[in-house]
């Protein structure tokens, strides 16, 4: 008697309660429901690279696509802003959208060439548009996109860098066959990492004892033939381009070497023979000069004032008799 009560009991209270178990359920999948549909709010959905690497003088598009809630009912805004490193310094704002209008801060170094890629950024598109870039233009981005009460950003990184400048490519060594000859290729202006490549474009590859520096542009041969002579190609590139230069590598022949010495040495003795004619007439010149002082103050000390006179106008008049014939 007592466990059928007992049963009864239960039975009744379980059917009472029923209805405010399923109301507390109900209540509890609502709010979680609103919960995750306001997390699932505004979202930028963009999925391209954080960081994009292009060169000096192209266009990017920094991506930033996103999609609002039925829950956003606030104004639109979109903020592009420059991160600062420094995080004690305020981010640079450079264009926004808000309440229809679209508004770039000029006074911003970066501010040349901006603009939003799509015609209408409130239709799901506030991708950022830079017409002409320059290394100036290296930085981190952030998009920002609010519609109270949902709220998103993305950020990705700008790296601007230089194309290689077109190389300069050339021969060390005399191009003779049996001795070391080396190709140098060098490019005066790009971004670094410059990796350096050379290549034959004529009579096969390049030779096998060849050893080539991908950092300096040096291709070395230590013992050159004939048949390494053709036309070789350096190129140079980087993340954001390449360029290359072409050089016609010869190979001469040796010059005779038996034939060199006979060359040297005549000439060495032709060069000594002409030293000693010269100073055989350098002696000789002094050596009368000497003489001749020496005679004339003889006929000073030994002769008188009238004969030292006459001997002078007879010698005048000797040259005078020679000038006239």
């Amino acid at each position: 008697m007592f466990r059928q009560s007992c049963s009864h009991w239960r039975s009744t209270l379980s059917l009472s309660c029923l209805p405010w178990i399923s109301g507390f359920l109900l209540c509890t999948a609502t709010l979680l429901s609103t919960e995750f549909r306001y997390t699932q709010g505004m979202q930028v959905t963009s999925t391209g690279p954080r960081t994009i690497q292009k060169a000096e003088g192209e266009s990017v598009t920094l991506g930033c696509s996103y999609t609002a809630s039925p829950l956003d009912t606030g104004e639109l805004d979109i903020e592009w802003s420059v991160i600062s490193p420094d995080t004690t310094q305020k981010d640079q704002m450079l264009m926004t959208y808000t309440s229809g209008t679209k508004y770039v801060y000029g006074n911003h170094p970066l501010a040349n060439g901006l603009r939003f890629a799509a015609p209408d950024p409130s239709k799901g598109d506030a991708s950022l548009s830079i017409a002409v870039l320059s290394r100036a233009h290296s930085a981190t981005y952030q998009c920002k996109v609010k519609k109270a009460p949902g709220v998103d950003m993305h950020k990705v990184s700008l790296v601007v860098m230089v194309k290689p400048s077109v190389p300069k490519c050339w021969v060390e060594g005399g191009e003779l066959v049996g001795e070391a000859v080396a190709l140098h290729c060098h490019s005066a202006r790009g971004s670094t990492p410059l990796t350096y490549t050379w290549r034959r474009e004529s009579a096969g590859s390049i030779p096998a004892i060849a050893t080539q520096d991908s950092v300096t542009g040096e291709l070395k041969i230590s013992n050159h033939s004939q048949s390494y002579a053709g036309i070789y190609l350096c190129e140079v590139n980087n993340v954001v381009g390449a360029e290359h230069c072409r050089i016609n590598l010869k190979a001469n022949k040796p010059p005779n070497r038996a034939a060199v010495i006979v060359g040297t040495i005549v000439g060495s003795l032709l060069l000594i023979l002409i030293l000693l004619v010269l100073i055989g007439l350098l002696y000789w010149k002094l050596s009368n000069r000497h003489h001749y002082e020496k005679e004339f103050s003889n006929e000073i000390r030994y002769c008188t004032a009238p004969q030292l006179q006459q001997r002078q106008q007879s010698r005048f008049k000797g040259v005078g008799s020679l000038m006239v014939r």
